[in-house]
């Protein structure tokens, strides 16, 4: 399992790296939990798949919304190249407040991750929003037709869009799926590991990080 979370100025924090040691800590996990070791010991080699943070120009970091400089691990690959992910994750942050330097709002505005979020749709690539990451996909059009949720914040935009707004904690639409607000991305995250590598990989993480799941799943 290929995850790339893709990372902008003004991004929120907790968006990106919440699910960003979700599933770090679950492809150690589930190599180990395959082979029936459960040592807890996942910083060795062998791995279950990669997560990066993600960005669509080279650079060393970007500047969370609250501050935060995070490392870049690398660009985001063209759809269908061979490192392409299987799971693109789109944090939001910024969206209400309209800061047209770094947010969610100003990267609408550019329209060049929009643009790279609907083309790796249109390539299968599945896709996963935290917060208002949902509205750059409603920018990219991803969320026409589809049931989708966003922060609390956004969700009379996202309505106004072609989007089916539901009121969920996390929302599965196949090879769409969204979050609500902030933390909410720590389950959506904890939900696809479940899918990927079962209820025992996820409750390990959650175990570990001492995170109490959510279920609201619709």
């Amino acid at each position: 399992m290929n995850v790339d979370i893709l990372l902008y100025d003004g991004f929120d924090e907790l968006d990106a790296i919440g699910p960003y040691e979700v599933f770090d800590y679950a492809l150690g996990y589930a190599v180990e939990d395959d082979a029936g070791t459960g040592t807890g010991d996942n910083a060795g080699d062998e791995r279950a798949g990669r997560v990066r943070y993600v960005t669509l120009d080279e650079r060393e970091t970007v500047t969370a919304s609250h501050g935060t400089r995070v490392g870049v691990d690398g660009v985001l690959p063209d759809p269908g190249a061979d490192d392409a992910p299987d799971l693109l994750v789109v944090p939001g942050g910024g969206w209400s407040a309209r800061d047209e330097a770094a947010s969610a709002w100003a990267e609408a505005q550019k329209g060049d991750v929009p643009r790279a979020l609907a083309a790796h749709h249109a390539a299968g690539t599945r896709i996963a929003s935290v917060c208002t990451g949902s509205m750059l996909l409603a920018e990219a059009g991803v969320t026409d037709g589809r049931r989708a949720v966003t922060h609390a914040s956004a969700l009379g935009e996202l309505r106004e869009s072609d989007a089916e707004v539901i009121d969920a904690r996390v929302v599965d639409d196949g090879d769409l799926l969204s979050a609500g607000g902030v933390t909410s991305g720590i389950d959506l995250a904890l939900y696809l590991v479940e899918h990927e590598f079962g209820a025992a990989t996820a409750d390990r993480v959650a175990t570990v990080i001492e995170y109490e799941r959510r279920y609201e799943v619709a």
